[in-house]
């Protein structure tokens, strides 16, 4: 942390944890030994158990995600990160998903009216059950405050009480460099874990998946030599 610190902080401490893919009783070691206490029942969890990374590891031609509870941005594979931005430089909130959308932050991703509603109510009503399960971890109340703040629309949806599910959908990618892409999106939830994995996928054959093949060759680096964020 650039000096300034004595000791690591907690979200250090779990991007070591996660670069080193400690298992979970290694995890607990880490923070112990940085002079912390390891995240309770009730905080959300990022912690990407060593089975799950090894299947994502195997799998780079697919973009992948993995997101926790509150669907902050814990893990992506190279080709998520030319299809969609590269998140290394971002902190907190811009590595958040539904953060990103209702402040209307710029995105590849174009939503029909249809598409938007079904996401929008799938995010709130993940939120809502992760404040169920875990109503003392203030990064995620702090989050949920702010976006009220921020977003008439998501204030409604939370106040409404909206319900809704991740079903298998479609996405449109604006893509500056290798153009539009229609994609299937699918949210997994890892067994055992609060983690959310979406994977995006093509047909193969199709014009989709050869620009994916275009992507995994040329990554984060542009043909035009920049990379628009979003």
């Amino acid at each position: 942390e650039a000096g300034r610190a004595t000791s690591p902080s907690q979200q250090v401490l779990s991007a070591i944890a996660r670069a080193l893919r400690l298992s979970a009783a290694e995890r607990e070691h880490l923070f112990l030994l940085g002079g912390h206490q390891p995240p309770g029942p009730g905080q959300l969890s990022g912690h990407i158990p060593p089975g799950l990374r090894r299947l994502l590891d195997q799998l780079d031609g697919t973009p992948l995600s993995v997101h926790d509870a509150a669907w902050n941005l814990i893990l992506w594979n190279p080709l998520w990160a030319a299809l969609f931005w590269d998140p290394s430089a971002q902190r907190g909130r811009e590595r958040n998903i539904v953060w990103r959308h209702f402040a209307g932050l710029p995105g590849r991703v174009t939503h029909s009216p249809e598409q938007q509603a079904r996401f929008e109510a799938a995010v709130v009503a993940d939120l809502r059950a992760a404040t169920a399960r875990y109503p003392a971890d203030s990064g995620l109340l702090s989050l949920i405050g702010d976006l009220r703040d921020t977003s008439s629309a998501f204030a409604h949806l939370w106040d409404t009480g909206i319900v809704g599910v991740h079903e298998s959908d479609t996405k449109t990618v604006d893509h500056p460099d290798v153009g539009t892409l229609t994609l299937d999106c699918d949210v997994l939830i890892a067994p055992g874990t609060d983690l959310r994995v979406v994977a995006y996928t093509a047909a193969p054959g199709s014009d989709a998946a050869e620009k994916l093949k275009l992507l995994n060759v040329i990554g984060t680096q542009t043909m035009t030599g920049s990379i628009a964020l979003g």
